[in-house]
């Protein structure tokens, strides 16, 4: 028996050893299993504090949208609807921040002395397990210990590319396809002129100045890191885009000058294209050489033609993918599928900003002129229904993401992780904002009125000084790199700047105006009282022909320019409006004039007169008709031949005819008798 025994005495500690790996793997295989229940715990977690987030901004817009309509019913004007989301943005930030517990443990630092640059994603080995880190941003030395532990905290700090790539299309787009283009392109020349020239002249006044601050900072020891130059000139870039949208609201409500109002939302619209297109250049400018942020001729110019490459590329590209859109909307019958209809119109137009930006351009620059493209000829080949469609779908989405972006602004505020606050960068701001403002509305306006008959006033100046409000562009220009200390400070102060003239300059609009004695409660399509350099004799129903004579001598030299190759050949070709090809192309391209002509020109006559008609009116359309003499605005006279009928249908454009079938208007008719004088009147750049 020992013997046997002995023999199996070897097999005890292999058995011990079995039971312990058995032990080990049941013991392994309930840690494991522990593991993966605390993952989706942890998972479960996260999508709960995903959902109170999106529910708290939705909660917001909500509140606000009530309040708006209790703001409305009671006539306040004091405070427009974004100042009241920043309002509650700001109170739902310090909720947020002093009064929910942080959530998580301190993270533990680890070296990577032998790298010399930081990774995108890093795949980190613990216990043999393979974890995947993004990179999220720089943390400095001082701060290793204060970084957010409170994961709510975090939720509801978006990414900076949401709100270039989802909420700022639909703000950008809507105000092109919204565009009162009468309005707009008489006062084209003065527009382009504040928007490019006083946008540029803006940027280096700001940008200069607040080099000079930075100085000072540095000689009293304020400025603990580095402060470039070309840094001054992205903030001057960056706070030069104005976003007037509450001095516009109350303008709106209170029917204010139409000329003005024209000039400020211009203005504010392309003035946005140019400061981004301006800081991209900025951040393009690299000298060579060892001191990267020295003035360098050829890098200047190289920006500068980085400037126009993008601006033109970008404006290339909307009005191309609106000149598609056009085309596919009027050689398909997606008319008779509204919601296919509306639908594509909706992914085309979004897409040009993604498209651009993919590209290289700036998508706001694309997404601008597509929708003015697409007002000017898609709006034109949609049926009824998509028609209103489209203008309710971007007016919502308009709405909706301009107020969630002031939202977040006031939960920045206390939600952001990097804020940098410098009262002398703070107050050197403030001061190169009014000079820069002072600098490009005055004398611009005194040489633009060297060529205008119809002065831009001394109030119109005024006004026009007092509402450079900075609102979602420069916010989202500053948001999106907070990388560096000085991006940091630009980012704080900028959020400063939207605050105060949102709430202080948006709410003294209204005894602004009354100071200034401007107009209020003027019809839209009222014209300013004549000056003494001009009159007009009207009988019978001359007012409303000599209106339309007014807008179109008062037009833009540019848009006159560009009208009649427009009428004759884009219009035909692209919608189902304008002469038929048929009469403005040579004989030998009949073929392809039938083909690219639609059928409804034909059917329909009334289509031969658009509505851009009313913006043109050449020296020869001036005419003063008296018994059977024409005499032309040129001194010209011959027998009246043509022959009109007392009772005209007086068609209108095709924005009016939306509006009155809205309205449930019936056409009506006009009866002209007696002796209609149109003299000339003024004429504005």
């Amino acid at each position: 028996m020992a013997g046997p025994l002995c023999r199996r005495l070897p097999l005890l500690p292999l058995l011990l050893a079995a039971g312990g790996l058995r032990a080990a793997e049941r013991s392994g295989g309930s840690s494991s299993a522990m593991e993966e229940l605390a993952t989706e715990k942890e998972a479960e977690e996260s999508h709960r504090q995903d959902s109170v987030s999106l529910l708290t901004f939705i909660l917001l817009l909500t509140l606000t949208i009530l309040t708006i309509w209790l703001f409305k019913h009671r006539r306040v004007r004091f405070l427009h609807e974004t100042g009241l989301a920043m309002i509650y943005g700001l109170i739902v930030g310090v909720i947020l921040r002093y009064g929910t517990p942080s959530t998580s443990g301190h993270d533990k630092p680890f070296s990577c002395s032998q790298e010399n640059r930081p990774f995108t994603t890093l795949l980190v080995n613990v216990s043999g397990k393979f974890f995947e880190y993004t990179l999220k941003g720089e943390i400095s030395p001082g701060k290793i210990h204060n970084v957010e532990q409170n994961d709510m905290l975090r939720k509801v700090t978006f990414d900076p590319e949401v709100f270039f790539n989802i909420l700022l299309p639909p703000i950008i787009f809507h105000a092109g396809y919204s565009l009162k283009k009468r309005h707009f392109f008489r006062n084209l020349g003065s527009i382009l002129a504040y928007a490019f020239l006083g946008t540029a002249v803006s940027c280096f006044i700001i940008g200069n100045l607040m080099y000079g601050v930075v100085k000072l900072m540095k000689l009293v020891g304020q400025l603990s890191d580095k402060f470039y130059y070309t840094d001054c000139l992205l903030f001057g870039a960056i706070i030069s885009a104005t976003d007037p949208v509450t001095v516009l609201a109350i303008f709106n409500e209170l029917h204010a000058d139409v000329d003005l109002y024209a000039l400020l939302f211009g203005e504010s619209v392309l003035n946005d294209a140019v400061a981004i297109v301006l800081s991209s250049s900025i951040v393009a400018y690299q000298p060579t050489g060892e001191n990267t942020h020295a003035f360098d001729a050829a890098a200047f110019f190289k920006s500068v033609g980085v400037f126009l490459g993008i601006f033109s590329g970008s404006f290339m590209m909307g009005a191309v993918t609106g000149v598609v859109t056009a085309l596919v909307t009027k050689f398909t019958k997606l008319h008779c599928f509204p919601l296919l209809e509306t639908a594509l119109f909706f992914l085309m137009s979004w897409s040009t900003f993604l498209l651009a930006e993919a590209c290289g351009f700036t998508g706001v620059v694309a997404v601008l002129f597509c929708g003015i493209t697409q007002a000017h000829y898609t709006y034109n080949n949609l049926s009824v229904e998509s028609r209103s469609r489209t203008k309710q779908l971007f007016e919502v989405l308009h709405f909706l993401a301009e107020n969630f972006i002031f939202s977040y602004m006031g939960l920045a505020l206390f939600t952001f992780q990097k804020h940098i606050f410098s009262p002398v960068f703070i107050i050197g701001a403030f001061v190169a904002i009014f000079l820069g403002r002072a600098a490009h509305i005055y004398p611009l306006s005194f040489l633009l009125n060297l060529g205008r008959r119809h002065k831009i006033s001394w109030s119109f100046q005024h006004m026009m000084m007092f509402s450079g409000l900075r609102g979602a562009m420069a916010f989202a220009l500053a948001i999106r790199d907070t990388a560096t200390y000085s991006h940091q400070m630009m980012f704080s102060t900028t959020l400063l700047i939207v605050f105060f003239t949102v709430w202080i300059v948006g709410g003294g609009t209204t005894p602004m105006l009354s100071w200034l004695n401007i107009r209020v409660g003027v019809d839209p399509d009222q014209d300013p009282p004549p000056t003494n350099d001009s009159f007009q004799v009207l009988q019978g129903d001359g007012q409303d022909s000599a209106r339309r004579n007014r807008t179109k001598q008062e037009s833009a030299w540019l848009f006159r320019l560009w009208y009649s190759f427009d009428h004759n050949y884009l219009k035909p070709i692209l919608t189902h409006s304008g002469p038929p090809l048929t009469t403005t192309l040579p004989s030998w391209c009949g073929l392809i004039a039938r083909c690219l002509t639609s059928p409804q020109v034909y059917d329909n006559q009334e289509q031969l007169r658009e509505e851009d008609s009313d913006f043109i009116l050449n020296d020869g359309d001036l005419t003063v008709t008296y018994g059977d003499t024409t005499i032309t605005a040129n001194g010209s006279s011959g027998p009246h031949t043509a022959t009109t009928n007392l009772d005209s249908r007086r068609t209108k454009s095709s924005s009016e005819e939306a509006l009155e079938r809205d309205l449930g208007a019936a056409d009506h008719e006009v009866t002209s008798r007696g002796t209609r004088l149109v003299f000339p009147l003024e004429y504005n750049a």
